[in-house]
């Protein structure tokens, strides 16, 4: 299958360019029940999973050690159709394409069709099929956007498949699928378990990846305007409590429209975190590993904090009052000018504070006694108000102190009991029954926070409902490993700016429902999450990487961002004030861009746009302008991105040497005049999931970057192919040292630097047969020096390795 004409060149000037994509051809179909071309899998009538009253809930989780064909293929047939449900609630062709509020995450038409490329990605992966189904779509629906900030406005305004393209995809994906579940010796009767050394693990990777997406592509519905969304008649129904909703007295009262929330004690234990190895059941590669803790005694609320609670703070002005918020979550607050959450809709004059809620599909009265969903910011705003109201500390749970209120584990044996999972054995609409969980699709919404059953503790909703924001950063346990079939799904994450949310939802399934679910997302997104509140004398022993030396807080410390300045800005007798030092190995981010644009005058490269990935402050990109007609320049670190966008705009900025402990100058790192700074642009990104407009450059460097990235191979997947980063002709330069560091690098996706059955496996070598299977040639290679002052008396000497590519297919 060939790509389709989608070059950004198509593209008509409008004031909203995203409306080129419109086509036309589909108002009335996309607009009430979908007809039944719509379904490229198993229609909901026949679907697994269907309800008596004709809706969808979500199957249980396969059992990896028992699981027939035929109940593998009712999960993937379940998934599939539930993923279609969830899309023919979307009404008309804008609601595929318009861009979120926000103008943070791709249109709905990027995750229509990114599960079915991640099937055929992991797939081919495993050695399970041999060959790609549509190159080009398998880039560019291959990886979404983590924004880095609430204030990343850059944003894909590329002209995307159109939704009858993509719907074609998904209908071959589906067939590829069912015919490996239909045919592949793995599942016949009988079968040992599958393990995460089996290939068939990817087959239900893509089963747990869409699920995942499920709730995603949820949370991004529940964002758009109510004119793009209506309610399938398939999908799962609001939980009963919505339809006895009245508009109530304010302001809400406790006991009345919502239950009192008292402390629970929780006493001193040893509490144990991480899946075992041989659990049969799928789980991502942050669930394995092993932590053993003590909890010390703590006090926690019994239920969620419901909307009724939440509503004191609102109408007491917590949003306005900058004392209750962090740094960080007031520069989120005062950008959205947010004054209540954001789910909230308010019902007359603001000073009322009278509010109905938007749910998926529609606005219903305010459910008072139902969990206030927010994101991480306004959950800690909440909690240093409530601390100042009563005279008391709160704050959120820690990861160890959640999985205390669940008690569950406590009943975990040695030997594998799956009963402990309820997941594993009851499908939505069960589970509710059974478990008292609102979890698994039992139902479309959340349901009051006193409305389900208890844990043996007395909290309420441990799991299901709504996900509850944690203390603790996004981390990795002992022991964990990542997974070769995707081995950048966590360790980006692990980077100090991912709170940790546990629990589940209502739209959690499968692994996501799981007792041993463990996930995570930026403090200011939205994701179906509430909060509990806990107060103790500690902070309950929660994980914080930028305390303990994260790799993403590395480069956000203002002794680093002064080291970078003088690295790329400072004169070389600055760098190294020694005669008898290494003066050759200074101005290397100069070098490197020398180097690449030489490279292209010899070689007769056209230099109408450069990349720079890994950019840090700057030198390099702006160096690379004096040739280049367009300079990007992208880097992790939000610092090093405003530093060299300050330097953009104003030309200089200053900084500090230092010379010893607090002694040194004030310098100024300033960009040559010569240099037209408007040809370069900045931009925060993370280098293992670029953006899928970032493409077709003349040139592209990477300096000092390859050894600091969680997965190297999914930047060097990036160069070459449909939607490369180089394009065919252009030029790459390399330089790197190799110096692989656990703390930045999981060493199952170091390149090299380690043995392998006895026989030595170098970087050099790895990166060589990487880059010529992508279809690079090497035109040059040499040793490059590289100096990094920390004081006068202590300086790093590094020593890169420098490679010129030329892609030529």
């Amino acid at each position: 299958m060939t790509a389709p004409t989608v070059s950004t060149a198509t593209l008509e000037p409008t004031a909203e360019p995203w409306r080129n994509n419109l086509r036309g051809d589909l108002a009335s179909d996309l607009t009430g029940p979908r007809p039944a071309w719509w379904w490229t899998g198993r229609t909901p009538r026949e679907c697994p999973g269907r309800r008596p009253d004709g809706t969808l809930t979500s199957l249980p989780l396969p059992n990896l050690s028992t699981c027939t064909r035929q109940q593998v293929l009712d999960y993937f047939d379940n998934g599939w159709t539930l993923t279609e449900v969830l899309f023919s609630g979307l009404k008309g062709e804008e609601a595929f394409f318009r861009p979120p509020y926000h103008r943070l995450r791709h249109p709905m038409i990027f995750y229509y069709g990114h599960p079915p490329t991640l099937y055929i990605n992991k797939l081919r992966v495993a050695g399970l099929i041999e060959q790609a189904l549509n190159p080009y779509y398998e880039r560019l629906f291959e990886t979404g956007v983590d924004e880095m900030r609430w204030d990343d406005m850059s944003k894909n305004e590329m002209r995307w498949p159109s939704i009858r393209e993509v719907h074609a995809y998904r209908r071959q994906v589906y067939r590829i699928v069912r015919r490996l579940i239909e045919t592949h010796p793995g599942l016949e009767s009988g079968h040992p378990s599958i393990t995460q050394n089996h290939p068939l693990w990817a087959l239900f990777m893509g089963f747990e990846h869409e699920r995942i997406h499920l709730e995603t592509s949820a949370v991004l519905i529940h964002e758009l305007p109510l004119s793009l969304v209506q309610r399938p008649t398939e999908w799962p129904n609001l939980h009963p409590s919505a339809h006895r909703m009245e508009a109530a007295d304010l302001p809400p009262r406790a006991d009345r429209e919502f239950p009192a929330n008292d402390l629970i004690d929780v006493s001193d234990q040893p509490v144990t975190l991480g899946k075992p190895a041989d659990w049969p059941s799928y789980g991502w590669d942050n669930e394995y590993g092993r932590r053993e803790t003590a909890v010390r005694a703590f006090q926690a609320c019994r239920y969620l904090v419901s909307n009724g609670e939440f509503h004191a703070f609102v109408a007491a002005s917590g949003y306005s009052e900058q004392r209750y918020w962090s740094e960080t979550g007031w520069q989120w607050r005062v950008f959205r000018n947010v004054k209540w959450p954001t789910f909230w809709v308010p019902d007359g004059p603001a000073g009322l504070h009278r509010y109905r809620l938007r749910t998926l599909f529609e606005v219903i009265p305010m459910p008072w006694d139902w969990p206030v969903e927010v994101n991480y910011h306004e959950a800690k705003a909440y909690c240093a108000w409530r601390a100042e109201q009563e005279g008391v500390p709160y704050r959120l749970p820690s990861e160890a102190e959640h999985q205390a209120l669940r008690a569950i584990r406590r009943h975990l044996a040695k030997t594998i009991d799956v009963t402990a999972d309820p997941v594993m054995g009851f499908d939505g609409a069960t589970l509710a029954r059974e478990q008292g969980w609102n979890l698994n699709l039992a139902w479309g919404s959340s349901s009051p926070v006193d409305a389900g059953r208890p844990a043996e503790t007395g909290f309420y909703d441990v799991f299901g409902n709504v996900w509850q924001w944690l203390e603790d950063h996004f981390n990795p346990l002992p022991g964990a490993r990542v997974h070769p079939y995707y081995d950048d799904f966590s360790t980006p994450c692990y980077d100090g700016q991912h709170r940790m949310i546990l629990g589940g939802s209502w739209i959690s399934t499968g692994d996501e429902a799981s007792i041993w679910a463990r996930f995570h997302f930026r403090p200011h997104f939205f994701q179906h999450a509430g909060f509990r509140l806990v107060r103790s004398d500690g902070d309950g022993g929660a994980v914080r990487l930028d305390q303990a030396g994260s790799t993403g807080q590395v480069y956000e410390d203002p002794q680093i961002l002064n080291e970078y300045l003088l690295l790329h800005y400072g004169a070389p007798e600055e760098q190294m004030p020694y005669p008898f030092g290494p003066a050759d190995a200074a101005e290397f981010p100069v070098r490197c861009a020398h180097w690449l644009s030489e490279a292209a005058r010899e070689h007769g490269v056209p230099t109408a746009k450069a990349l720079d990935v890994g950019c840090a402050v700057g030198r390099a990109s702006f160096e690379l302008a004096r040739v280049y007609g367009e300079v990007v320049g992208v880097d992790l670190s939000r610092a090093f991105i405003d530093a060299a966008d300050t330097l953009r705009r104003q030309g200089e900025l200053n900084y500090f040497r230092k010379d010893e402990g607090t002694l040194g100058a004030t310098l100024s790192a300033m960009v040559d005049p010569a240099i037209d700074r408007d040809r370069v642009r900045f931009r925060q990104a993370d280098a293992c999931a670029l953006p899928a407009e970032l493409m077709d450059f003349d040139a592209v460097l990477l300096a000092n970057l390859l050894c600091r990235l969680p997965s190297p191979k999914a930047l060097l997947g990036r160069l070459g192919g449909p939607l490369g980063l180089v394009k065919p002709g252009g030029l790459l330069a390399i330089f790197s040292p190799y110096s692989w560091l656990e703390r930045f690098t999981p060493p199952d996706a170091w390149l090299g630097g380690f043995e392998r059955e006895g026989t030595p496996v170098t970087s050099a070598t790895v990166l060589a047969a990487f880059l010529n299977a992508e279809g690079f040639d090497l035109l040059r290679e040499v040793d490059v020096p590289l100096l990094i002052r920390e004081h006068a008396r202590k300086f790093q000497y590094i020593v890169t390795h420098a490679t010129l590519w030329r892609r030529d297919r």
